[in-house]
C-alpha cells in the first residue's frame, strides 16, 4: 500500500476527504482533512433524483481544490467513492466522465450494502469492542445499518432514507408528520433485530451527540466513544424536533452546516429508536472514509487489525518513542510487578492491560521537552489516544503516564477511584525506579513479593536503583528490599 493514501467520500449533503499517512505496516496518522457543504443532491429527490447543474458545478469545484490538496501532500493513491446521491442519479455518468476526464479521478459508486459495510470495517477496527450492536449512519439520501456481534460484521444493509430526501419530500413543503409513516414503512425491518448498542455514524447523529454532550457540560471534549443513555438521547431529540426556528436550534448546540437538515435527521433517529430496544448509545467519528482505508489496508487480513493491536498506540510509539529497548523493558517490569502486588493493592485484573499501555506511552513527551514530560503526555494523550479505548481509559492511561493532578481536577467523575490510580501510578513510577540503570542486556534482576515485601535480587549493586526507590512516595505498609 502507497504511504500517503487521500479518500474523498462524496455524500449527498457534503464531500469530505482525509489524507493519511503510515507509520509502520498497520499503524497511520491523519495529516489533513477537510469537508465541504457541497448538498450535491440539493432538489435531486424533487425532480426524479436527478443531479441539477449548480450543486454538480459545486461538487465539481470542490473536487478539483481536493485533487490540488492531495497532490501538495505528494499522496500516491486516492480513493474517491460516491453515495447515495449518485447510485441514484439516472445523469450520474454525465458528472463521472467530466471528473473522470477534466481531474483524472475515478469516483467508485458504491452501493448501500458496500457503504454500510465501509461503515462497519471502520467501526469494528476503531472503536471499543462491540459485542452485540448496530452501526447507524444517516445520509442525505439513504441510511446504512452493520450488525456486529462479538466484534465480527455479520450484517450490512441500506434503506433509501436520508435527511435531504425527507426534508425535501416533506419537511419543505410542511407535510412533516406525514414523514413518520413514510420513515416507519421503510423501518420495518428493524423490528426483528435487538442489538444491544446503537453505533451513531455519520454527521446527523454526531450533531446529536455533539448536543447531548454540550448539554451535559461533559468535560472530556471528545466525540468518538462519547457514550450515553437511551433516555439522554430522546430527550434531546424532543428539544430539537420542537424547536421553532434556527436561533433555537442553535441554542440546542446544533451547528450551522447542520441547521437545514437536523430537524429531518432527528425524526429519522427518533423512528429507529422506537423500532430498536438499544439502552445506550455510542459516538462514532470515523465512517465510510476511514472504512475505505482501513479495507485498502487491511485487504490482506481479512479487514481486521491483529489481535491485541491498536493502531493508536502503535502510531505514537511510530512517532514519538525512540527508546524502544529501554521501553519494553519497562512495560515487561510493569506487567510483572502488577502480577506480584496487584491482590496488595486490591487491584482488578483488567488494569493490567491499562498499566501495559501506559509504560509503552510514558515517555512521548520526552522528545519534545523531557523536563516538562508530565504535561506534555497528557496533551499528546489526549489528543492521539483515541481509536479503540473508552473514555475512561484514555483518562485512566493519562492520569497514569502524565499530570494526576491535572487530569483528576478536570476529569474526576470519569476515573477510576483515587486508590486504583495512585496504585498503578506508583507501579510504574517503581518500574522506572529499578531500571534507572537502564540494563543494556535485559532487566538483570528478579522480584518476589511476599509478606508486603517486595525484594529485589541481583548480582549488581543496582546502587541509582536503590537511590530512586527510597525518593518514591511509598504506599502505607509497602516495603522495599534489596538482597
Amino acid at each position: 500500500m502507497a504511504k500517503r493514501v487521500c479518500v474523498i467520500d462524496i455524500g449527498s449533503n457534503s464531500v469530505g476527504m482525509v489524507v493519511y499517512e503510515k507509520t509502520s505496516r498497520f499503524a497511520f496518522k491523519m495529516l489533513h482533512q477537510a469537508k465541504s457543504k457541497v448538498q450535491i443532491a440539493q432538489n435531486a429527490y424533487k425532480n426524479g433524483g436527478y443531479l441539477q447543474p449548480e450543486p454538480m458545478q459545486r461538487a465539481y469545484d470542490v473536487l478539483e481544490d481536493f485533487v490540488s490538496i492531495s497532490k501538495s501532500f505528494q499522496v500516491k493513491k486516492i480513493l474517491c467513492v460516491a453515495t447515495s446521491a449518485l447510485r441514484d442519479a439516472p445523469n450520474k455518468q454525465e458528472f463521472l466522465q467530466k471528473i473522470r476526464h477534466n481531474l483524472k479521478l475515478n469516483i467508485k459508486v458504491i452501493d448501500g450494502e458496500k457503504e454500510a459495510y465501509f461503515g462497519g470495517v471502520a467501526v469494528t477496527n476503531l472503536l471499543p469492542f462491540q459485542k452485540h450492536s448496530i452501526s447507524v449512519d444517516i445520509g442525505g439520501g439513504s441510511t446504512e445499518f452493520t450488525l456486529i456481534e462479538n466484534g465480527q460484521i455479520v450484517q450490512s444493509f441500506s434503506l433509501n432514507l436520508g435527511t435531504v430526501r425527507i426534508k425535501e419530500l416533506f419537511f419543505d413543503t410542511n407535510k412533516s408528520q406525514e414523514a413518520i409513516p413514510f420513515i416507519d414503512e421503510k423501518l420495518a425491518i428493524l423490528e426483528k433485530l435487538n442489538p444491544q448498542t446503537l453505533i451513531g455514524i455519520g454527521g446527523t447523529l454526531r450533531a446529536i451527540a455533539n448536543s447531548v454532550m454540550q448539554s451535559a457540560n461533559y468535560p472530556l471534549k471528545q466525540l468518538h466513544a462519547y457514550t450515553f443513555h437511551k433516555e439522554a438521547l430522546q430527550t434531546q431529540l424532543t428539544k430539537i424536533l420542537q424547536a421553532k426556528d434556527k436561533n433555537e436550534l442553535r441554542m440546542l448546540y446544533i451547528k450551522e452546516n447542520r441547521l437545514e437538515v437536523i430537524q429531518p435527521g432527528a425524526l429519522i433517529v427518533s423512528r429507529i429508536i422506537q423500532k430498536l430496544q438499544c439502552q445506550n448509545i455510542i459516538t462514532s467519528e470515523v465512517g465510510v472514509k476511514e472504512g475505505v482505508y482501513l479495507a485498502d489496508l487491511l485487504r490482506n487480513n481479512k479487514h481486521k487489525f491483529p489481535a491485541n493491536f491498536n493502531v493508536s498506540v502503535k502510531m505514537m510509539m511510530d512517532s514519538y518513542i525512540t527508546e524502544h529497548s529501554y521501553v519494553n523493558q519497562l512495560t515487561k517490569l510493569t506487567k510483572e510487578l502488577f502480577v506480584l502486588t496487584h491482590t496488595f493493592f486490591e487491584l482488578p485484573l483488567e488494569y493490567k492491560s491499562l498499566l501495559s499501555i501506559s509504560a509503552k506511552l510514558y515517555n512521548v513527551g520526552n522528545i519534545i521537552d523531557p523536563l516538562e514530560c508530565c504535561e506534555i503526555n497528557n496533551s499528546i494523550l489526549l489528543q492521539n489516544l483515541k481509536y479503540g479505548f473508552t473514555h475512561q481509559e484514555i483518562l485512566t492511561i493519562t492520569a497514569i503516564t502524565g499530570n494526576n493532578t491535572n487530569i483528576t481536577k478536570r476529569y474526576g467523575y470519569l476515573l477510576p477511584s483515587k486508590k486504583i490510580i495512585t496504585s498503578l501510578r506508583f507501579l510504574l513510577r517503581l518500574s522506572e525506579a529499578l531500571l534507572t540503570h537502564r540494563p543494556s542486556k535485559g532487566i538483570d534482576f528478579s522480584c518476589e513479593f511476599k509478606e508486603n515485601t517486595l525484594y529485589i535480587s541481583s548480582k549488581k549493586t543496582l546502587y541509582l536503583a536503590k537511590e530512586a526507590t527510597t525518593k518514591l512516595q511509598k504506599p502505607q505498609d509497602f516495603q522495599i528490599t534489596f538482597l
